[in-house]
């Protein structure tokens, strides 16, 4: 029932929550959170992210590529800038060369020939190397690019010349292969190359005749060194293979392994890969095809990333964000949040392109917008709904408290002791002289009129004078001041506030349209130890004080009405305010506290001087001096206006020296 109890209390403050947010301010911060997860979802398709998720995407391709020692399938036999040196000719590159290499390779017997050159253009050499292709008995691929697909490049004469020159070379092991690799807009390659639209298929897959990569597209599987000394694949010069005993020496190196040939030339054929944004090295096309060519030979597919996944993270992200924004907690307690999601976020795309997934379009930098967008969104709703309910707060708090109070308190919410401290205080309690006889004689509406104007009225007195509101009972106000929050001159504040409350309830003393003549208006005012704090149960609390003081400061109210005044202060209470601003009241018990309390009447409410019963003069009195007593009767008789002073009087004629009154 409690686990009830509560879970509905947290959708109360659910709903509260978002009433106080308005509408708007909701509409806006769902569009923010739309917002986000879109980011977080399509940042790929993002112009302005696009880029930074490329960057990502080449880093953590970079820092998860796995570490092998030489793959010893296939080998590169390229052209170098010595080779170009030795040959005197750049471009198109030496077919004589190129002839005798194939030649001297087709004798070491590997398992298949690769030529990542062109034969687009006729050249003086071309009868050499068309004699050492119909004499080749090694499965031979030679490079060939359509116009169709090669545009800008191929030019409908060169693509016609090269199906022209293999069709002279029909009856050798020869074909063609295309060798087209495939880059992003930023002119980077990461991707397998598209599916051959028609014949020829694509060099690798040809070379290596694996099936299942006929249609196959995803990201390349790249891979690192294990030693710097040892490349993936073995690079060897083709000046090599120019002479058939110098190539014969390398027969181990080339036998039963597919080779390929190309340039390795520094501004010929060179592509950006995602090495390339921490080395700065381009990398030869000759190599980017072995890359593939192995990756095929191992049957490696990097596993792609479903749309619900991606979806799902997304989600995620946002909703991390939002909830994170949205909690209610110091800094202190939500950096370490913060600190923790931030790595995860970050550490995800890694992760998972640690384990073989395929990241490529994985939003990495999106992740992170999307969940940076979702923490904005919720932070800046939690505090508009934080500052509604501390305005909210604060006008509660200050129908019970001194603004300036209720404004520390929510600063610092420790001060309001939740459990209870032990404090001295200037407690106060009101009361109407005949309030109950004005309820009987009146409609209970006009009761209730009445006494919310005279309780507004007294509130605003003492929360102006920087008293706490207790509590209301009935037409009782009861009100100290030293808690939550003691000032130094709380003694002021009290006297000055019970002064104000007698003289604002004078005018509910006269009758008005509407409202009828109430009685007037007594206070009692008393300084003692109480315990303050919240108290009622978990359910239901208030922030009250509980003590011999407060039943003082009423006993004091209800002695008003035997002493003839209309504020009693206790000697406790007095001493603290400054006793030359009361005159003496003689000395009282009252019902439930056996110690006598000598009182005093505030000079300001008294219709006489202080001169009239001064402190000194009730001592003489107490002490026995009939003097003393006659002086205190002529000043009586002096001022007969004066009620309160022929009351005393008549206290003392009663009690004798040293003696109490005794209130019922």
């Amino acid at each position: 029932m409690r686990g009830s109890a509560r879970l509905g209390d947290g959708f109360a403050t659910l709903r509260q929550a978002i009433g106080q947010a308005g509408p708007l301010r909701l509409i806006v911060t769902g569009l923010v959170l739309l917002l986000a997860l879109l980011m977080a979802r399509y940042s790929w398709n993002l112009p302005l992210a696009l880029a930074a998720e490329r960057g990502l995407y080449d880093v953590r391709a970079d820092l998860t590529a796995p570490r092998v020692d030489q793959d010893d399938r296939v080998v590169l036999v390229v052209f170098t800038e010595e080779t170009l040196a030795a040959t005197g000719k750049r471009s198109p590159l030496d077919r004589t060369m190129l002839a005798r290499a194939l030649t001297n390779l087709d004798a070491l017997g590997p398992r298949a020939i690769g030529v990542d050159i062109l034969i687009d253009q006729p050249q003086p050499e071309d009868p050499a190397l068309t004699a050492a292709l119909k004499a080749i008995h090694t499965p031979t691929w030679f490079g060939f690019s359509s116009n169709a697909e090669n545009g800008e490049f191929i030019m409908p004469w060169q693509e016609a010349h090269m199906r022209a020159y293999f069709a002279g070379v029909a009856n050798a092991p020869v074909r063609t292969a295309n060798i087209r690799l495939d880059v992003d807009s930023d002119n980077a390659w990461r991707q397998w190359p598209r599916p051959a639209r028609q014949p020829p298929p694509l060099l690798v897959n040809a070379i290596t005749g694996v099936k299942g990569y006929e249609g196959h597209q995803g990201s390349v599987r790249l891979r690192r060194p294990q030693f710097a000394d040892r490349p993936v694949f073995a690079s060897l010069p083709i000046d090599l293979f120019g002479n058939a005993e110098t190539a014969a020496a390398l027969k181990d190196a080339i036998a039963g392994k597919i080779v390929l040939v190309g340039a390795d030339l520094p501004e010929v054929d060179r592509f950006i890969t995602p090495f390339t944004r921490l080395s700065g090295q381009t990398t030869p096309g000759v190599e980017l095809h072995a890359v593939l060519i192995a990756q095929a030979l191992d049957g490696a597919v990097l596993t792609p990333l479903p749309s619900a996944v991606m979806w799902a993270l997304a989600l995620a992200a946002v909703l991390l964000g939002a909830l994170t924004g949205g909690f209610d907690a110091s800094a202190r307690l939500l950096i370490p949040f913060v600190i923790v999601e931030i790595f995860a976020l970050g550490w995800l795309p890694y992760g998972l392109a640690g384990q073989g997934y395929d990241t490529y379009g994985l939003p990495c930098a999106g992740l992170g917008v999307g969940w940076l967008l979702a923490l904005m969104a919720a932070s800046t709703m939690a505090r508009i709904v934080g500052a509604e309910q501390r305005r909210f707060a604060q006008g509660a708090l200050g129908k019970y408290l001194p603004r300036d109070v209720a404004q520390q308190i929510l600063r610092e919410p420790e001060r309001l002791q939740l459990s209870g401290e032990r404090r001295p205080v200037f407690a106060l309690f009101s009361d109407i002289e005949g309030f109950t006889s004005m309820c009987q004689s009146q409609p209970p509406e006009v009761v209730a009129s009445t006494l919310n104007e005279y309780l507004d009225t007294m509130s605003e007195v003492v929360l102006k004078h920087g008293g706490t509101l207790d509590k209301f009972v009935a037409d009782a106000v009861v009100a100290f001041w030293g808690a939550p929050i003691a000032r130094d001159d709380d003694a002021r504040r009290a006297l000055a506030c019970a002064v104000e409350m007698v003289q604002a309830g004078e005018r509910f003393r006269i009758a008005e349209a509407g409202r009828p003549a109430m009685g007037r208006t007594r206070v009692g005012l008393h300084w003692g130890d109480v315990v303050v704090g919240n108290f009622g149960g978990e359910g239901r609390i208030q922030y009250t004080a509980l003590g011999d003081a407060m039943n003082v400061a009423a006993r004091l109210e209800g002695a008003n009405k035997s002493l003839k005044t209309a504020a009693l202060v206790s000697r406790e209470a007095a001493e603290q305010m400054g006793l030359d601003r009361f005159r003496a009241m003689g000395r009282v018990r009252v019902r439930g506290r056996e110690k006598p309390i000598d009182v005093f009447e505030p000079l300001a409410l008294a219709s006489a001087g202080p001169e009239q019963a001064g402190d000194a003069l009730l001592a003489a009195i107490a002490a026995g001096d009939g003097a003393a007593l006659a002086a205190l009767r002529q000043r009586s008789a002096a001022a007969p206006q004066d009620t309160a002073l022929a009351y005393l009087v008549r206290r003392l004629e009663q009690v004798g020296p040293g003696g109490v009154y005794d209130l019922d």
